[in-house]
């Protein structure tokens, strides 16, 4: 049994992971050989996961040059791993793609989920969409089913005789980023008989919302390429702040050795790695718990938003961890007791394309070791 530490202080959130349900959400297990690519093959290469209609949706590897991170469509690295999907959700003609994936269990009726995936516009397209939407499904949808356009605009009310609903990013976003991956969300209610699910754009042309992005192709279309999707249930108690008191051991909570946590009120501005005085108390609070806990050794990682400079980035990311590691070490610290670490904007906690979000990236975690 992993040991156990007693937390004693105030004001710190643990994000916990729930299981993935999507099979291979990251598209890295292959049925065919890794690196032999060819356009198109996604529905005969990528495990667990199919195509709905007709249309060559691709997949890309980061181990083949000509359809790895630079591919006909522009450069995108894969937002984990080593593989990733491209589709063409705008086109011509209402030519359209798709990506069906599978849950690893049906769902529970009248419990909550929350879907997410990742979503970059490939650099050649002319237009970034909006209306992008999920179907989520109870059996396996087959192309041409009750359909002569078999790689045209799916139409769920026509071609779908079981149960279905549609879901839509809760942001109602354009995701037009060239750059960099943007988180897709939203959290429903499952029905209880949810078993497969269909990522693309349901609209035909005349009715999709588009916004132009500048492009150096002559042909008007939207490309974008997915990573990391994932369907989890959401927790029915969710972290909150407490405050507990060492005469109340009944409200005491239990923390694991080896777990990241998050410092809540240790915060950053723009480019900055000095303390805001909001941040003294909690640092105090650990600095107890610390000075009463004197074998355990704590690690301290840094993190920042996306903006500037990656190398940059990294050196502001030490210097918030650095930050932090001198208050503790002036308070008292053994300095053998502390490391610190700077990720740069490597491992972002929120997406980068809102003020917001890059404030939840700008943050500093920790985690103990005994």
């Amino acid at each position: 049994m992993k040991p156990i530490i007693f937390f004693q202080f105030i004001l710190f959130s643990l994000f916990l992971s729930s299981q993935n349900l999507v099979l291979n959400p990251s598209f890295e297990t292959h049925s065919t050989q890794r690196c032999f690519i060819y356009l198109g093959s996604f529905n005969s290469s990528i495990s667990d996961w199919s195509i709905p209609n007709f249309g060559s949706t691709d997949y890309f590897d980061t181990c083949s040059e000509e359809h790895g991170s630079k591919n006909y469509n522009g450069f995108q690295n894969p937002r984990t791993g080593s593989s990733y999907a491209g589709l063409y959700l705008y086109a011509n003609k209402n030519y359209r793609e798709y990506v069906q994936g599978k849950l690893s269990k049906t769902l529970k009726k009248g419990k909550e989920y929350k879907m997410t995936f990742y979503l970059s516009l490939a650099d050649k397209s002319s237009y970034a969409l909006k209306d992008i939407e999920v179907l989520i499904t109870e059996e396996r949808l087959e192309p041409c089913y009750h359909s002569n356009n078999c790689d045209k605009v799916i139409k769920p009310s026509k071609e779908i005789k079981s149960n279905f609903e549609i879901y839509s990013d809760s942001k109602g976003e354009y995701f037009s980023s060239k750059e960099h991956w943007m988180e897709y969300t939203f959290e429903f209610t499952a029905k209880g008989n949810e078993n497969y699910f269909s990522i693309g754009n349901f609209y035909k042309n005349s009715k999709a919302k588009k916004q132009r992005t500048v492009s150096n192709s002559p042909f008007y279309f939207s490309y974008y390429y997915i990573d990391d999707v994932s369907v989890e249930a959401v927790e029915e108690e969710k972290p909150k702040e407490v405050n507990f008191s060492k005469t109340d051991s009944q409200k005491q909570k239990e923390f694991q050795v080896n777990k990241v946590y998050t410092f809540k009120n240790v915060l950053f501005d723009i480019d900055k790695s000095e303390l805001i005085e909001a941040s003294i108390l909690e640092l105090n609070e650990l600095y107890k718990f610390l000075k009463e806990n004197s074998n355990t050794v704590i690690e301290i990682y840094g993190h920042t938003d996306n903006s500037g400079i990656e190398k940059r980035n990294r050196e502001l990311s030490y210097q918030r961890a650095k930050a932090v590691a001198d208050y503790l070490i002036l308070q008292g610290l053994d300095k053998s007791k502390i490391k610190m670490f700077g990720f740069g904007s490597s491992k972002p906690f929120s997406e980068n394309n809102t003020e917001k979000g890059r404030a939840l990236n700008r943050r500093v975690e920790f985690k103990l070791i005994q």
